[in-house]
């Protein structure tokens, strides 16, 4: 019997994710503005027949502009034109239900996946810090038990406008006069805590039914969310005992929901340095963390820590009595993957910056490809993972290695695909297309004209 492949999407940050990257001579200081440096590694991702190109997002600048490339184009629009130079290759966004209103990114994203022909996936995400908040019009992030409220209802309304047009709504006649049936497309009449909608959509259904929902969070809130509304989850754990235990949490949290739990499938984030030799791939880490500006990586910290950069010396290990997970209105599950990383490991801040630089918590892995290949089967084969999001250090080159060098090795072994058998991202990931929740029963009726339509059922969304 064949072994169930894995998946592995190229998760792309300007120069790579070593946020001293852009410091080495190959790198192009400026790609992250650069329409063409992206156009080039979409390229080399299909290629290499991953699943799908992610991009993060947040509304606010990422970090400190002095420590490395912090500005980025809006990911919707980036992969609509990248969507232009590929076939086959999923394109997933992020995008936040804090700072964003349903119709208008559930158009968004329903463009991006007829654009593309059904290759459209939305990473939700809720959006912590007071910078962000105060792009808004407000001066503090609102709780992290109203964001996710918020987001599950945001979530709830976009997949109603979705389903705000029957699949066979156009029907196109010249001859009649009839583009669409008007009773085929239809009003979602939401009224909730957070939003009041009318609808329908301006945008037809989209190819996929939605856009493959992903989510990236793992506080107890997160994966909540993740188990009720996500079909792919972005997660960072550390070690295998980890990445095991939320792998198993998760998927019990979504068969008490009554989904099938090979329907979300648990994508931790991997940053693979790769040499010739062990030795090379080694060197090539140690000369990216020389790179880094530890007082730029220090205030950045901080920030995360809810500390003063002072109280950080970078010769000593994280100061006591930081706070608990449950006082951080933040991103909680990175604080805590942070916090436990520096305590289990005894780790001084300068170690721990080093150790954050390539992959911000994400798990970071030097040596050769077949090393590389090891580990992602060891972690999958131990049910840690249903695939990657792969997060190369330095970019272009990190990603066509691991293209050109690990994938073979991955396709040797059974564990990934050697052709794309589907056209549409949810065709990549093997999930059905949903039903359109607004339309579910058939009971034809006459339209006039000849044609026969289908009259609305009284679906009531989740």
């Amino acid at each position: 019997m064949p072994r169930k492949q894995l998946h592995l999407n190229a998760f792309l940050m300007s120069t790579g994710h070593h946020e001293a990257s852009w410091r080495l001579p190959e790198s192009h200081a400026e790609a992250n503005s650069d329409l063409e440096h992206y156009k080039n590694l979409a390229r080399i991702a299909e290629r290499g027949l991953l699943d799908s190109l992610f991009f993060a997002d947040g509304p606010v600048l990422m970090g400190d502009p002095g420590r490395r490339p912090a500005a980025k184009l809006e990911p919707t629009v980036l992969l609509t034109a990248l969507a232009g130079v590929t076939e086959r290759i999923g394109l997933i966004a992020t995008a936040s239900t804090s700072y964003n209103e349903p119709y208008n990114l559930a158009r968004r994203f329903a463009s991006l996946d007829h654009i593309s022909g059904g290759r459209a996936g939305w990473n939700i995400v809720t959006t912590a810090g007071a910078d962000a908040a105060r792009n808004f019009g407000l001066d503090d992030t609102p709780l992290h038990r109203d964001r996710y409220r918020r987001a599950a209802e945001f979530v709830e309304v976009s997949t109603k406008l979705w389903d705000s047009w029957a699949d066979d709504a156009v029907v196109a006649d010249k001859e009649a006069g009839i583009h669409a049936l008007a009773d085929r497309v239809r009003g979602i009449g939401h009224t909730g805590e957070f939003f009041r909608v009318d609808g329908p959509l301006n945008v037809q259904r989209p190819p996929q039914g939605y856009p493959l929902l992903v989510q990236a969070g793992s506080s107890e809130s997160g994966k909540d969310f993740a188990a009720r509304y996500a079909e792919a989850v972005f997660t960072a754990q550390q070690t295998l005992e980890e990445g095991v235990a939320f792998y198993k949490d998760v998927k019990r949290r979504a068969e008490v929901l009554g989904r099938d739990p090979d329907g979300v499938k648990i994508l931790p984030g991997i940053v693979p340095v790769i040499g010739d030799t062990e030795a090379e791939a080694l060197e090539l880490d140690a000369e990216l963390d020389r790179l880094i500006v530890p007082e730029y990586a220090k205030r950045q910290l901080a920030r995360t820590l809810k500390l003063d950069p002072d109280e950080l010396h970078l010769d000593r290990e994280l100061p006591d009595g930081l706070p608990e997970e449950d006082e951080i209105e933040g991103a909680k599950s990175r604080y805590t993957l942070i916090v436990e990383l520096a305590r289990r490991e005894r780790l001084t801040v300068r170690q721990l910056i080093g150790r954050l630089g390539g992959g911000r918590g994400h798990r970071t892995f030097a040596g050769t490809a077949v090393q590389v290949a090891d580990t992602i089967e060891h972690w999958y084969d131990s049910g840690a993972a249903d695939g990657f999001n792969i997060m190369p250090a330095v970019l272009p080159s990190g990603l066509e290695v691991f293209v050109d060098r690990v994938v073979p090795i991955l396709q040797e072994r059974g564990l990934f695909r050697t052709e794309y058998t589907g056209a549409t991202l949810r065709e990549h990931y093997g999930l059905p297309r949903p039903a359109n929740r607004l339309f579910d029963t058939v009971d034809t009726v006459d339209t006039g004209a000849g044609h026969t339509g289908i009259a609305l059922a009284s679906a009531t969304a989740r």
